[in-house]
C-alpha cells in the first residue's frame, strides 16, 4: 500500500490504497507532512478530491477498493447513490437495502466507512434533517453539505 497526504479546505486528506484501487481517505488531525510527491496509483484520487473542492467535479471516477464485511460494503454501495447535493436519512438508506429495522447496523457501517468524501457517507442525516455523527466531526459534515448546495449562501462583506 502506498500513501500520502494532501491539504484540503477541511485540513490534511489521508490517501492509501495501491493499483488495486484507493482503500482509505481520511481527514488526519495530527500535523502530518503534505507530501512532496504523491505516488502514481494515488495521484487521480488527489486531482478528484481537488477538483471537488474547487467545484468543478460532483460525481467520482475511481477504482475503489475498501476494506470491510460484505454487509458494510453493500451499504458503502447504496451510499454512492446518493447524488450530489442531496441528503437522504438513515432510515431511508435502510429502506432501500431492503430492511428498515436495520438503521443501527447501517449507521454503524456508514460510520465505519473508509473512504471519505467519495463514499459520501456526509450524505445521510437524521430523520428530522438533524445532523447526526459522522467522524470527521459534525463541523466538516455541515461545511461539506453547504459546499454542495445548489443555494450557496451568499456574504454580503
Amino acid at each position: 500500500m502506498e500513501s500520502c497526504t494532501i491539504n484540503s479546505p477541511l485540513g490534511h486528506t489521508k490517501i492509501i490504497g495501491n493499483d488495486e484501487g484507493v482503500s482509505s481517505i481520511s481527514i488526519v488531525d495530527s500535523e502530518d507532512k503534505i507530501s512532496e510527491t504523491i505516488p502514481e496509483p494515488l495521484q487521480k484520487c488527489a486531482e478528484q478530491l481537488m477538483a471537488y473542492f474547487e467545484n468543478s467535479l460532483k460525481v467520482f471516477d475511481l477504482k475503489l477498493n475498501p476494506k470491510g464485511t460484505e454487509f458494510q460494503k453493500k451499504v458503502w454501495k447504496q451510499l454512492e447513490t446518493i447524488p450530489y447535493g442531496k441528503t437522504m436519512s438513515y432510515l431511508e438508506l435502510s429502506k432501500q437495502l431492503g430492511d428498515a429495522k436495520a438503521i443501527r447496523a447501517v449507521a454503524s457501517a456508514n460510520g465505519k466507512n473508509p473512504l471519505w468524501i467519495i463514499v459520501p457517507c456526509h450524505r445521510v442525516i437524521g430523520r428530522d434533517g438533524s445532523l447526526t455523527g459522522y467522524a470527521g466531526g459534525l463541523h466538516r459534515k455541515q461545511w461539506l453539505l453547504n459546499h454542495e448546495s445548489q443555494n450557496k449562501q451568499q456574504s454580503l462583506f
